[in-house]
């Protein structure tokens, strides 16, 4: 790729924006109000604004390796944070793809330095699952399902951040679990039923409204 190119492509996408609307990028700047928070991977093929079709300022966008929500990751967390508490997003996008190297990856014994760590969630899923996915003979399709089953597992992540329990609870936030499939461009809802998912730990994981929450109810 020719980096030139980039900059007058830039320049050729600011001018068919400014050709349709004239104030596009002063109205822009005033700020952003998403509706959504999209958590999905870093790989190239998979353009968060391209396949959902929001035009930027529709959706608060967040990318890394296997579409990841460790606790431990600073990054991550911060995002949910000022997502949910800061632009107030309604819906919460976990979205995986089919034949990610990331979850490759983490099917491997192999080691790959210092990928090890952050791999190792993903091995974790695996682990939780291993009944599961053992007793599906295709690789091809115990990959495709430790795909789902990790985006199942991050969704479950987010679910348990003390600031999407709170919006839950104050506004019916909802999260959801996607798979892209690169092989037909297609968005596919997981439908997860979380619920039933968390019916047997969610006790563990639910934190109880802070005392201001509390005090705030009794009032009303």
């Amino acid at each position: 790729m020719d980096i030139k190119k980039i900059f007058e492509n830039n320049e050729s996408w600011v001018q068919k924006k400014l050709s349709v609307q004239s104030d596009y990028f002063s109205n822009m700047s005033k700020g952003q109000k998403p509706d959504i928070l999209y958590i999905g991977c870093s790989d190239s093929r998979v353009s968060a604004e391209e396949l959902m079709g929001v035009a930027p300022g529709e959706a608060f966008i967040h990318r890394n390796i296997a579409n990841m929500v460790p606790n431990t990751d600073l990054s991550v967390m911060s995002v949910i944070n000022y997502a949910v508490m800061h632009l107030n997003v309604n819906h919460i996008v976990v979205c995986g793809h089919y034949y990610c190297g990331g979850v490759q990856a983490a099917m491997k014994s192999g080691d790959l330095g210092i990928l090890n760590p952050w791999l190792r969630n993903i091995r974790d899923v695996y682990r939780t699952h291993k009944d599961e996915l053992g007793a599906i003979e295709d690789e091809d399709q115990r990959y495709k399902r430790l795909v789902e089953l990790n985006v199942e597992e991050q969704c479950i992540n987010v679910i348990k951040t003390a600031e999407v329990q709170r919006a839950q609870r104050e506004r019916n936030l909802t999260v959801h679990g996607w798979v892209f499939d690169i092989h037909t461009g297609k968005l596919i809802d997981l439908n997860i039923d979380f619920v039933k998912v968390l019916e047997n730990i969610m006790e563990i994981y639910r934190l109880d409204a802070n005392d201001e929450e509390k005090n705030e109810a009794k009032k009303a």
